[in-house]
Parts: structure tokens; C-alpha cells; sequence
């Protein structure tokens, strides 16, 4: 049981202990209104508006009673008007509050041609009581009203700023696990190129190892072997090539960046990202449902780069998703940033790889090396962007790219 409901109780007992009359019609009148008082609050289908209005009817119905069993214009329980009004105020509205105040007034009031028709000597005095009465309920209603829209517009802005609060708050964390991973990425960066240069000298050397040992192997004297020795020389040459490629990846992720910034239309750059796959996958032409804003406005950036981006993400999302299902991609702009969303239908990334799976040669797939993703986060970073995945495991991915439409004068 709540306070306020002690409360309560405690007042309609003690309303009841000092009646000096106390009748079983009193007693009944008192009970109701402690039921409903009480009740009102519990039941889910008087929160509405029509709900709260009828519990002030019903209030407003048992006070009028209630004074007239106990003595009319001349009862003791004229303020009991007060508990509808006091409800109307903080419940139901200005105009609710007004009509309220003014049925409670007039259902005072109709207690006055009642008394004079059973014979009741009304006085001046007598009147001017009840006109302080009648007026004692649009004041109280009043300020009750303008307290409780006080109280509630103070909830309102405590609302707006725990909300502002929360994105500020989630905005910070987002900018710390940026920062983490940008130092991450620059002393893998490093690492990386050191790494590569040195393995590109060996590699040349194999390479072109492999070649003479080629053009010098006689196919007809090795005929004998089944063409082993050229077969085997073969392969040396295709895994340094692929070796090679790998090397150049990771020197194009250690090496800094030079955009070639130019106004990009960011819906036409999806289509051509789209197209492209197109071309390397035919079978994936009618999966993808464009939900395009025209309002996005063109930005400053290497179209490019971004291209490769909206590539890579649109390749995993085919990649992830079931045979036949449907990758969604999205543009909007609101507050001055364009955004860029790939849904697919798959079965979503774990919680534990969500922060990892931007940082390099992280991966979840058999044959991939981590680095599409990382790449196109640092594409990202270097236009002052936002790169972010939403997922829910079984449900699919979301990869958001948020980009400025105005560059800041330091990018």
C-alpha cells in the first residue's frame, strides 16, 4: 500500500469518527468515495482520458449525495466539492478543471431553491456563506491547475535533459571507442608497413625465382615425371602473386590517405557502388531495395573511396544474408549529416565481435583477412565520419555510414 493511500484512509475514518449525525446513508456516501479514491489509481482502464474523466464524475456525483444527506446547504461536508475539483485540475485539463469547478459550484448552489422550498429561512448571511463557499472552488481549483501544469511541464524538461543526457552520454562512448580504435589502427599501421616492405623484397626475389626456374625446366625431358617440376614452379609463382596482393592490401591500409574531395551526390553514389556488384555478381541484381531521400544534399568527398565503402558493405550484406533475400539501402539527412545504411537479413553479429569488427584482421569469415572493414572505417574517419553497426543475433545487421555535409575547417 502506497503512503498517499494511508492517507486516505486515515481522512475518510476520521470523517466518519467526527460526524456528528453519522447516518448509514453518510457512512455509505464516505465509503464510495474512499473505494474510489483508492481504487481509481489501480485500474489500467481509467488511465485514459475518458477513464479520468468519469472517475471525477463519479467523485463529483458521490459529494453532491453525500451533502445532501447530511443537511443540504447547511451541511458540514461543502468542501468534500473540493476532491473532484483538486482531481479535474491535476488530471484532466484546463477545460476539464473549468467545467468541473463550475458543475461543482452549481451543484452547491442547487441545495438553495431545495432549503426554501421546504419552508428554510434564507439570510443575507446565509448567502454571503455561500457565496464564499462557491467561490473557495474556482480558487482552489485555479491554483491547483497552474501548480500541477508547473509540475508538469518541470517533468517534461527533466525528461528532454535525461534524454539529451543518455545521447550525449551514448555519443562520448561512441567518440572513446572511435579514439581507441584509431590509435589501434595507427600502431597496426605502422606495424603493418614495416611488415610488408620487408616481406615485398623476398617476395620479388621468389618470384622471380619462379620464373627462370620455369623458362629454364624442359617440359619433354621432364616428361617422365608427369610434369611435376613445372607444375610445382607453378604454384610458387601463383601464391607469391597472391602473397603479393595480401602485402598490398596492408600497405593500403598502413598508408595515409589523400582524399580528392569534390560535391558527391551520396544516392548516386550508392547506385554506382550497387552496379558494380552487379557486374561482379550477376545472381545478386534483384536483391537490393533502395529506400532513397531526395533531400540529401551533396557533400565534400572522394567519391572514390566512398564508393569502395558502400562496396564493401554491400558485398558483406549480400554475403550474410540467405539465397534470395532482400539487402535494404537506405539514405537520409537530418542536423546537417548525410547517412548511409546497409540492412541485410543474416544472423547478425555476436555482441563480443560488434567493437572488434572494424579493427584489422579481425574477420568471421573462412577465407577473409579482417581488412575490408577496417579499411572502410579509416575511409570513413578520414572524411569526419561515423561508421557503426546495429545487430541483433538472428535478425540481422545494420552498418550505418554518418557523414558531415560540411566539412569541419580542420578535416
Amino acid at each position: 500500500m502506497r503512503a498517499q493511500d494511508v492517507v486516505w484512509l486515515l481522512l475518510f475514518s476520521a470523517l466518519a469518527l467526527v460526524s456528528p449525525r453519522r447516518t448509514s446513508a453518510e457512512l455509505e456516501m464516505l465509503a464510495a468515495l474512499a473505494i474510489v479514491q483508492l481504487a481509481a489509481p489501480r485500474i489500467s482502464a481509467l488511465a485514459t482520458d475518458r477513464g479520468r474523466a468519469m472517475v471525477v464524475a463519479v467523485k463529483l456525483l458521490l459529494g453532491f449525495l453525500l451533502i445532501g444527506v447530511t443537511g443540504g446547504i447547511l451541511s458540514s461536508y461543502y468542501l468534500i466539492l473540493l476532491l473532484p475539483v483538486l482531481s479535474a485540475a491535476t488530471t484532466v485539463g484546463p477545460a476539464g478543471t473549468a467545467l468541473t469547478t463550475a458543475l461543482a459550484c452549481l451543484a452547491y448552489l442547487a441545495f438553495l431553491p431545495l432549503a426554501f422550498s421546504f419552508g428554510f429561512l434564507i439570510d443575507m448571511e446565509l448567502l454571503r456563506d455561500v457565496s464564499l463557499r462557491v467561490l473557495f472552488l474556482p480558487v482552489v481549483a485555479y491554483l491547483t491547475y497552474q501548480l500541477a501544469r508547473e509540475n508538469r511541464e518541470q517533468a517534461a524538461r527533466a525528461r528532454e535533459t535525461a534524454a539529451e543526457l543518455a545521447e550525449t552520454n551514448r555519443r562520448l562512448l561512441e567518440a572513446e571507442a572511435s579514439a581507441r580504435r584509431a590509435e589501434r589502427l595507427a600502431a597496426l599501421g605502422q606495424l603493418t608497413a614495416g611488415l610488408a616492405h620487408e616481406l615485398r623484397n623476398p617476395l620479388g626475389t621468389i618470384k622471380a625465382s619462379s620464373e627462370m626456374l620455369l623458362d629454364r625446366l624442359d617440359a619433354p625431358r621432364h616428361e617422365e615425371d608427369g610434369g611435376l617440376p613445372q607444375e610445382l614452379a607453378g604454384y610458387i609463382s601463383s601464391e607469391v602473386d597472391r602473397a603479393n596482393h595480401l602485402v598490398s592490401r596492408f600497405l593500403e591500409f598502413a598508408r595515409p590517405l589523400k582524399l580528392r574531395l569534390a560535391p558527391t551526390d551520396l544516392n548516386a553514389l550508392a547506385d554506382q557502388a550497387i552496379s558494380h556488384l552487379e557486374r561482379e555478381r550477376p545472381e545478386a541484381a534483384a536483391q537490393f531495395h533502395k529506400n532513397y531521400d531526395p533531400a540529401v544534399p551533396q557533400l565534400q568527398a572522394d567519391a572514390e573511396l566512398l564508393e569502395r565503402v558502400v562496396f564493401n558493405l554491400l558485398r558483406n550484406a549480400i554475403e550474410a544474408s540467405p539465397p534470395g533475400s532482400v539487402v535494404t539501402v537506405r539514405t537520409r539527412y537530418a542536423q546537417g549529416v548525410a547517412e548511409l545504411a546497409v540492412l541485410d537479413r543474416g544472423q547478425g553479429i555476436p555482441a563480443e565481435s560488434r567493437e572488434q569488427i572494424f579493427n584489422p584482421f579481425f574477420t568471421t569469415k573462412p577465407t577473409g583477412i579482417g581488412l575490408g572493414l577496417a579499411i572502410s572505417s579509416k575511409i570513413v574517419d578520414e572524411h569526419g565520419g561515423l561508421i557503426q553497426v546495429e545487430s541483433e543475433p538472428g535478425r540481422g545487421s545494420a552498418f550505418l555510414v554518418q557523414l558531415p555535409v560540411e566539412r569541419p575547417q580542420s578535416l
